[in-house]
């Protein structure tokens, strides 16, 4: 066992830090849309359904903004760990394009037919007018936040990761702050309800963006990437850009879409079904940030080990040793979330009935946390970080699109099972992937070499 875990101070230290620091991150932004699920749920449960229908499209635009960035920090940190930074400047520039352009087709789609979008996910006229007001003004926020996503993909790939948790607490300050003010009418301000809780979101989204643009093409050293580093033509690099991004897209575009399906199947059984699923999965969202800043973590450290050329037993201490963190870390977040269940559920203004079906979806997030824990930073850091990103596409396609969501559809619209069942298949794929990532991650077939030669 000596020689089976990492004992190096240095490695600890820094996983611990870059992940803690995702993982804080992360649970700000989170806390930006759990901001506006508390505040519009204690004033109106229609309110709380419409912004729940609006979020899964929001969720659908941040899977994909996030997988553009991923896959830059994927390249680039292999580039950072031969301490080669002209290829991570001109990576940038590619992805900026690229959510530029994502953001515009959302933008558009969302502009010309929001009715249609929203009723996707609720069936009842005041949710999807409600959703209609609050997407009218939260869809200009999408080109911003894609931007600042992939600027804050190439800081972490750089292992700059304080940027991006010093700004989503001043976004959640401000968000917070918009949302007391407008969506009550408190201290004179205008009773705007959804509106209100829109405009926060924008405004913070808005500030994100000019705090992270002037940071990093103004006073970042460590990359140094100025404005007219924005404007560089890809070359050779806009090649293998694509051939790393578009799996990674194709996953987050799957796994948005699934999760767009997942929360319409529920929301057509019922409306209890559709606010409760709304409270535990943005409860359960707020855990899952551990393992989302453990897979970046991962990604980033890996990705460096790789380009700086680590030899074969420093990798596998190193695997061996993320998958005992991130085992550890799922027996700790499960029992997190079975204690606060019930003080957090008391926070919103529900029915008997709605409040009886979060508490149930509460206690299955309690498993489903524990084992997710473990694959998703296995799939979306060990293996993604060394460049094998076309395995956890192929687990997934399967997985979810041929397993989970037509066993769901039929426990929903077929069988006439309780929400409660149907939401046990909608989570399934997060038990039974825990096997196949296992095998991957411990055969060591992942590593590939993805820089260019200089």
């Amino acid at each position: 066992m000596r020689n089976f875990f990492v004992r190096d101070k240095a490695f600890y230290r820094s996983f611990l830090a870059l992940s803690g620091a995702l993982m804080l991150e992360q649970a700000v932004v989170l806390c930006v849309n759990l901001a506006d699920n508390v505040m519009i749920g204690s004033y109106s449960e229609i309110s709380l359904s419409g912004v729940a229908a609006v979020n899964q499209i929001q969720f659908f635009v941040q899977q994909i903004a996030f997988a553009i960035s991923n896959a830059l920090i994927v390249l680039a940190g292999q580039y950072w760990g031969q301490k080669r930074t002209e290829p991570i400047r001109r990576l940038t520039a590619i992805g900026v394009r690229l959510e530029l352009i994502f953001s515009l087709v959302m933008f558009a789609l969302t502009s010309f037919a929001p009715r249609q979008c929203v009723a996707l996910f609720v069936k009842d006229d005041a949710m999807i007018a409600e959703g209609v007001r609050y997407l009218d003004i939260l869809r200009f926020s999408y080109p911003f936040f894609a931007v600042t996503t992939v600027l804050l993909g190439a800081m972490r790939s750089v292992e700059n990761v304080q940027l991006a948790l010093r700004v989503s607490v001043v976004s959640l300050v401000v968000n917070c702050c918009i949302n007391y003010l407008l969506i009550g009418g408190n201290l004179g301000a205008p009773e705007l309800g959804v509106r209100g809780a829109a405009i926060g979101t924008l405004t913070a989204r808005v500030l994100e963006f000019f705090i992270v643009a002037l940071y990093v093409l103004v006073h970042d050293k460590r990359l140094a990437l100025r404005l007219r580093g924005l404007l560089q033509r890809g070359g050779e690099l806009a090649h293998d850009y694509g051939k790393v991004a578009l799996p990674i897209v194709l996953q987050g575009a799957m796994w948005g879409a699934s999760n767009c399906l997942q929360t319409a199947i529920l929301g057509h059984m019922n409306d209890n079904a559709v606010a409760a699923y709304s409270i535990s999965s943005t409860i359960f969202l707020l855990l899952k940030v551990a393992a989302v800043g453990a897979a970046t973590a991962s990604s980033i450290l890996i990705a460096k080990q790789i380009g700086s050329g680590a030899d074969d037993a420093a990798l596998h201490q190193s695997v061996h040793t993320m998958q005992a963190i991130y085992l550890a870390t799922g027996l700790t977040l499960a029992l997190i979330l079975l204690v606060i269940r019930t003080p957090l559920l008391s926070l919103y203004k529900l029915s008997d009935t709605t409040h009886a079906l979060a508490e149930q979806f509460l206690l299955l997030q309690c498993a489903v946390v524990f084992t997710m824990s473990y694959q998703m930073p296995a799939s979306m850091g060990i293996l993604r970080g060394g460049g094998d990103t076309k395995f956890p596409v192929i687990l997934d396609l399967i997985s979810i699109w041929g397993i989970v969501l037509p066993v769901s559809y039929l426990a929903a619209f077929v069988w006439k099972a309780p929400a409660i069942v149907v939401a046990i298949c909608l989570n399934a794929d997060q038990f039974f992937k825990c096997v196949p990532n296992a095998i991957r991650v411990n055969r060591y077939h992942w590593i590939h070499k993805l820089t260019r030669e200089a």
